[in-house]
């Protein structure tokens, strides 16, 4: 069957560059370690996954309507344009293009949405035709997994892939409530505050029992606890944004076409790239 893998580049980017143990210059003075990482972790996953498709997606910096409904949404990010420059992983992203283009991987920069609304328009669009791999360590792209659909957190010799049941073990709901039960308990690493009263078990609680937000909030004057039934109640309209904000669809317009992302592998090493790009 044909696997297509979706590479979280921004993720994969800002994993390598704050991830290697030192800053790494080559010959010539210049800092490649997020390159190098990269690209060694990218060929790492390709090699892991076997896939027939690859596409390497990266998000532009462009208003995002999500901020829109909420000023506070990713407010609590670095602005990488007020550090130095070898201090923002962003240095190294025309290094990373062209050890792309070397590679002959497909890689597109958002301009009007996120990286998470290709991801969600091409599993959403191809994931019942064929097997996806998302890469990224994002934990929204839970909610897109499926029996096909599949998210790998790249840790080298630790890596794991994520399936429906890890996140029925983990969460205690199927992938199709996720971005439900991430509403209740808000998303530190966006900025998403949650609702008092409504913990990680609480929320998989009420999903449980109702099965979405939409439902816990049509039943909330049923919900036994008072405390609990007071917060949904006086925070449905918090809830409904969060949801806005947190729920992945495939409205978005995609770069390329599946005959776009066509690929296989050439035998090759990280160094070999590097040389390739004259960074070696």
């Amino acid at each position: 069957m044909d696997r297509l893998l979706l590479v979280d580049g921004s993720n994969l980017l800002f994993q390598m560059f704050f991830g290697m143990p030192a800053r790494i210059v080559n010959g010539q003075g210049k800092a490649i370690q997020g390159t190098l990482g990269f690209v060694g972790a990218l060929l790492k996953i390709i090699r892991r996954t076997e896939p027939t498709h690859v596409a390497v997606l990266f998000d532009g910096e462009h208003e995002n309507d999500r901020a829109k409904a909420d000023a506070g949404y990713k407010a609590n990010r670095v602005d990488y344009s007020q550090v130095a420059e070898e201090e923002a992983p962003f240095s190294q992203l025309r290094d990373i293009y062209a050890a792309l283009d070397y590679l002959g991987v497909r890689y597109a920069e958002t301009t009007v949405c996120e990286t998470d609304d290709w991801m969600a328009g091409y599993s959403l669009t191809y994931g019942k035709d064929m097997e996806i791999v998302i890469s990224s360590f994002d934990s929204d792209f839970f909610q897109l997994i499926t029996d096909k659909v599949s998210v790998l957190r790249y840790r080298g010799d630790k890596t794991v892939i994520c399936t429906p049941s890890d996140i029925i073990t983990k969460f205690g709901i199927a992938p199709a409530q996720y971005a439900d039960w991430k509403a209740m308990t808000g998303d530190k690493a966006d900025n998403i505050r949650g609702v008092a009263k409504i913990g990680p078990k609480t929320a998989a609680a009420l999903l449980n029992q109702y099965g979405s937000l939409d439902d816990i909030l049509a039943n909330a004057e049923r919900i036994e606890r008072p405390s609990v039934r007071a917060s949904i109640t006086e925070n449905a309209e918090k809830l409904k944004t969060n949801y806005q904000i947190i729920k992945l669809n495939n409205h978005a317009a995609l770069p390329f076409s599946l005959d776009d992302m066509v690929y296989t592998l050439p035998p090759v090493t990280t160094n070999e790239v590097l040389k390739g790009i004259g960074l070696r």
